[in-house]
């Protein structure tokens, strides 16, 4: 299927997705730009065109889904409330982490950084910020701001241990999946676990949903790891991770299997050969034939069965159907 049918039938996914919550959705704009507003000209128009270029907004879905899957179908302000404060907060570390990275674009646009440079750049991050926490504090949403700020801080853990053993490249499977916990999963879980206590705090519904949401997020970092290996159902093979030195799970999977010499081979050209595209192509193609990509869509596959069974008691509803919906568009996506 060429990539133009491809991402009409992933749009189209999305649309299913989010028909339950369509006017939930737009409200959710509505409300989320109201939350950025300044009396600064240039903080609104940066702002404007961060929200003019928004995603697929998986994360304010998360949100509404859950709250509408255990309530029956009722949100409040709090679920808006709490979808806005998620989205400052993580636009705010998107934007101060493409400054850390050097990165020119987002989304295929440019990113704030390249329009407005660094300074700027991070004064906007830190203003998203503040206003995500004032949202929750002027609304006495503690609780709410509790579940953010413990996401933020796991996120910052999960890059500083992912960088710490890129150096050395000694992780075990164990330390890989504490990583995308921390760096991946946690802002998922994040979303799942608000959208039931913006309706039921201190629920064991938030729990839950939270451990639903990990998991998903968990699922989802694997995909991502897929994409670095490509194959035509995946994507196009790029080695980014490898070029990085990212430990991914397939390629930590082979190098628990392989002979030493292997070992010693592929450590070699992650550590020394990573920009050479040859050598970066061979190490795709090992880890290929290896079985790394089959036992990574094997976990992966496994995370999101251990999640679909955590809202099997629910009653089923077109909420529910739709978070299905939502579960296996993380793991059959195209990019």
């Amino acid at each position: 299927m060429c990539s133009f049918a491809l991402n009409y039938v992933y749009l189209k996914a999305i649309e299913n997705i989010k028909k339950p919550i369509t006017y939930e959705m737009e409200l959710f704009e509505k409300k989320f730009r109201l939350s950025m507003s300044s009396r600064v000209a240039l903080l609104n128009r940066i702002t404007h065109y961060i929200v003019n270029r928004k995603g697929k907004q998986m994360r304010p879905m998360f949100v509404f889904l859950t709250a509408k899957m255990i309530s029956n179908g009722e949100v409040s302000e709090r679920t808006y409330r709490g979808a806005s404060v998620l989205e400052l907060i993580h636009t705010a570390t998107l934007v101060h982490d493409d400054v850390v990275d050097d990165s020119d674009r987002r989304r295929d646009f440019f990113s704030i950084n390249a329009l407005w440079k660094n300074k700027i750049a991070v004064l906007v991050g830190d203003f998203l910020l503040s206003k995500g926490l004032l949202l929750c504090i002027d609304n006495n949403d503690f609780d709410l701001l509790k579940i953010i700020s413990v996401a933020v801080r796991e996120m910052s853990e999960g890059e500083l241990l992912q960088i710490e053993k890129a150096r050395t490249l000694d992780i075990t499977e164990e330390v890989y999946y504490n990583i995308i916990r921390k760096k991946t999963a946690s802002l998922i879980a994040a979303c799942c676990s608000l959208g039931a206590a913006s309706l039921k705090p201190n629920s064991k519904e938030v729990e839950t949903m939270r451990k639903f949401g990990e998991l998903i997020g968990m699922a989802f970092q694997i995909k991502d790891d897929l994409f670095d290996y490509g194959t035509q159902q995946i994507g196009k093979p790029t080695g980014i991770d490898i070029k990085e030195q990212k430990m991914t799970l397939p390629l930590i999977y082979v190098l628990n299997k392989c002979s030493k010499k292997e070992k010693r081979w592929l450590i070699n050209s992650i550590k020394n050969h990573n920009k050479n595209s040859k050598r970066v192509n061979e190490v795709i193609n090992f880890v290929r034939q290896n079985g790394g990509l089959d036992y990574a869509v094997s976990k992966m596959k496994s995370f999101r069965k251990e999640a679909l069974n955590l809202i099997n008691p629910f009653p089923d509803s077109i909420y529910k159907k739709s978070l299905i919906l939502m579960v296996n568009y993380v793991i059959e996506r195209n990019k």
